[in-house]
């Protein structure tokens, strides 16, 4: 779509408008004067004091193509000056305390990037305030403080993507406000905006270049409603007296079935929600021994759940009724140590992998068919896996392996089985790999041992790349979730608040909160009674359950 076509300048527009500017036209100077002689030279024209690179007469003065800070040698009653492609990057406090008595101001087409708070100070007899086609990104919340006769500032054609609430406050008199040809990103945090401009006319001029929704709208088009104010977050919801390995969901029924490993009792255990109670109750559904993961698979309509243990055999129960009952045993003396469990349907078939950390030991890749999980293929022996996780890549199914003892491999199907295809260079020590999407692009947070950050890296076609680092001692959980609609990283810590990231463009994590989870070992979102929570299970402590709560911040 090609641009809209420029507007009228907006110097030209308020000078036909106000005939407060005198035009320059074809080389005819603003004013009548002549010119001093640049350098900073200061001269007298017709008695009136005048720096250089200035042109004055009593009451105005157009200075053009200096540099460095604002001229001095003006003369204290000057009422209109004009800087044009003056050399400023930044107006600092008190920038014009010298001029006390200006009533039109204009900055123009220079290199100004940013307005402190009191830029204008002393001028409380100003007006008309012009900054105009430069390079303003930021202004400060108090950079107009004490402009109290100011009726129409002009911030137009610059790179203004927001601005701040402060910014207007006490401005009663400011009748008009331009802001045309600024790249305006209309989210949250202008909705103040818009509702400042329901109460004049004219509105505020200028029009959204983001969010993609707003693409393209005028400010005067759109209405605070339209611009979501949210704040998320999560809130401590209840306290489960237990210590956890870690847990795992699957649906079923339109409900949530949420198991948690209980190394201290030997169980794993149903988490319940309780409607009388208005609160979440754990009851223990399989006793084993030493187990490490209980993960939950749905076929069809029934319920199955993988009991990997570390002594007494690993087991695959099935729901029937309302308890478990052993369906088949896993293995059979393949998996001597396993340490994780995990599953997806990848090209319409189920599989099921076990990552086995034993030293000679193999992980191994089941596949379900004719009512159980049969073995596919045996991965790598004495690598000493930690973490099996399964994805699609460039359309294909594929796995990625985690160990201490290797750098992380990446394979693909191929026939009928799962082939080495590339490894993840730079990260030897990868516990753990769990993938995401964004825009279509596969991203892998990964968990290092020893490393003091958790690395995030995008599928480029052939191999993952690099994205992001994020700094992290003692943490064994780094794991993208689906909560509430929003995609976010947990990323736990056994010595400090655990941290939740939320997943922008381009896969980047920005900080959105801390949690005070002791030593957690996984995160699973739950949605129950129409409210979203989280689970954070503990290795060391109890086990905590976050609600989600979404507020309304917008003015």
């Amino acid at each position: 779509m090609a641009p809209p076509p420029r507007p009228l300048p907006p110097l030209l527009y308020w000078a036909l408008v106000l005939g407060a500017l005198p035009l320059i036209w074809g080389g005819i100077p603003i004013f009548g004067g002549v010119a001093c002689p640049k350098g900073g030279v200061a001269c007298a024209q017709g008695g009136v004091a005048c720096p250089g690179g200035c042109e004055c007469e009593r009451s105005s003065a157009r200075c053009r193509g200096g540099a460095g800070r604002i001229p001095r040698g003006l003369p204290p009653t000057l009422a209109t000056l004009s800087l044009i492609r003056w050399d400023l990057e930044e107006l600092p406090q008190g920038s014009f305390q010298h001029l006390p008595m200006l009533n039109l101001l204009l900055l123009s087409s220079g290199r100004l990037r940013s307005v402190g708070d009191g830029a204008f100070d002393g001028l409380g007899l100003l007006e008309y305030l012009f900054i105009e086609d430069s390079q303003l990104g930021f202004v400060s919340p108090g950079a107009l403080r004490g402009l109290r006769g100011l009726q129409f500032l002009s911030l137009a054609n610059n790179n203004l993507e927001t601005l701040p609430r402060e910014l207007l406050r006490d401005l009663g008199t400011l009748r008009h406000l331009d802001l045309r040809g600024n790249p305006l990103r209309c989210d949250c945090a202008l909705r103040w905006l818009l509702a400042w401009g329901r109460a004049r006319s004219p509105s505020p001029e200028g029009r959204c270049r983001a969010p993609l929704p707003q693409l393209g709208v005028a400010l005067a088009q759109l209405r605070p409603q339209q611009l979501q104010c949210q704040r998320h977050e999560l809130r401590p919801f209840q306290t489960l007296l237990f210590s956890s390995l870690g847990a795992a969901s699957a649906s079923l029924g339109g409900q949530p079935w949420v198991f948690v490993v209980q190394p201290e009792l030997g169980a794993c255990a149903l988490l319940e929600w309780d409607q009388l109670g208005g609160r979440f109750r754990a009851q223990s559904v399989v006793n084993g021994s030493s187990p490490v993961s209980c993960h939950p698979v749905v076929v069809g309509d029934t319920l199955f759940l993988v009991v990997a243990q570390l002594r007494g055999g690993s087991w695959v129960w099935r729901r029937s009724g309302s308890s478990f009952v052993r369906h088949q045993a896993l293995g059979q003396g393949r998996l001597r140590h396993p340490h994780a469990v995990t599953s997806a349907h990848l090209g319409g078939h189920l599989y099921l992998g076990v990552a086995d950390s034993s030293k000679g030991g193999a992980s191994t890749v089941f596949h379900w068919a004719s009512g159980a999980f049969y073995p596919q293929q045996a991965l790598r022996p004495w690598r000493r896996d930690t973490h099996l996780e399964f994805l699609e890549l460039g359309g294909r199914a594929a796995l990625v392996a985690c160990g201490a003892a290797r750098r992380p491999q990446v394979f693909l199907w191929g026939a009928g089985g799962f082939a080495p295809h590339t490894d993840i260079p730079h990260v030897p020590d990868v516990y753990a790999a769990k993938h995401f999407r964004v825009e279509g692009n596969v991203f892998l947070c990964l968990t290092r041992f020893l490393g003091d950050a958790k690395v995030v890296m995008r599928w480029e076609g052939s191999m993952f790349r690099e994205v992001q680092a994020v700094p992290a001692r003692g943490s064994l959980v780094f794991q993208p979730l689906l909560l509430a609609g929003r995609r976010l990283v947990l990323l736990g810590n056994d010595f400090a608040p655990s941290r939740v990231l939320a997943a922008g463009a381009g896969g980047r994590l920005e900080p959105r909160q801390e949690l005070p989870a002791p030593s957690p070992r996984a995160f699973v979102p739950i949605t129950a009674a129409r409210r979203h929570f989280l689970l954070a299970t503990s290795f060391k402590g109890a086990t905590q359950i976050y609600a989600h709560v979404t507020e309304d911040i917008g003015t």
